[in-house]
């Protein structure tokens, strides 16, 4: 029996699942595939208390903005967060907790975590603040820093394209942090672009298998907001 994975609004997708002090990966990077009409349905939900982990924290009223204007997020697990001020805000006053992730390494916690792998070694951050308090070890003469690996109560994500079975493509840049985050959380909600039955995406082109899928919504309309637009001048 066939089941089915989509859903009439973001609003119904994640019904059931949000829960205060969850843990929630959202995909994207600065505002390109980030998923805003479900972190629009989390706002309107009133969930609190959230850890949030991504790659950054949108801009100001934008993405994961929304939710820190409400206050919604405890702690963010991020690597890079310069373009948000209410971000800043909240960090300096000490209402904000964060854990800082060099890129790469916050990358491969996600992707470890969705490989069943608990913890590994890096050499970024040996010797920094990045490294107080984690085990180190030294391989060929070499100081490494465990990390571990993070897997989610919840991952939002957004895609270019999807069928009923919830197999995902994504669209050029579109391709960061979603991908890794599908797989590494216990729940996967994807809103796409497109929807199309199944068959009708070459199996060559499937990005992030549907098994790692568990509810979609399609998105009505679409918004795609500039992060820093920059022009060539005019003469």
């Amino acid at each position: 029996m066939a089941v089915n994975k989509i859903y009439p609004g973001a609003r119904d997708a994640l019904a059931g699942l949000l829960k205060d002090g969850m843990l929630v990966m959202s995909g994207g990077f600065g505002l390109c595939g980030i998923p805003g009409t479900l972190i629009e349905a989390i706002r309107e939900s009133g969930v609190k208390n959230l850890t949030v982990v991504s790659n950054n924290a949108g801009i100001d009223g934008v993405g994961l903005g929304m939710l820190l204007e409400t206050r919604q997020i405890r702690k963010m697990i991020s690597s890079y967060v310069g373009e948000n001020a209410t971000f800043a805000r909240q960090y300096l006053a000490g209402e904000l907790e964060i854990e800082f992730n060099p890129q790469g390494t916050l990358a491969e916690r996600i992707r470890a975590g969705g490989a069943g792998i608990p913890a590994f070694y890096t050499a970024t951050g040996a010797g920094t603040s990045i490294a107080e308090g984690k085990e180190t070890k030294i391989f060929d003469g070499k100081t490494y820093v465990m990390e571990r690996g993070l897997i989610a109560d919840l991952a939002i994500i957004h895609a270019w394209m999807a069928d009923h079975e919830g197999n995902l493509v994504y669209r050029k840049t579109a391709r960061n942090f979603n991908p890794i985050m599908a797989s590494a959380a216990k729940v996967t909600v994807a809103e796409v672009e497109h929807l199309v039955e199944n068959g009708r995406i070459d199996a060559d082109h499937i990005i992030t298998p549907g098994i790692f899928v568990s509810r979609i919504v399609r998105l009505e309309t679409i918004q795609k907001p500039i992060e820093q637009r920059t022009v060539r001048k005019r003469y």
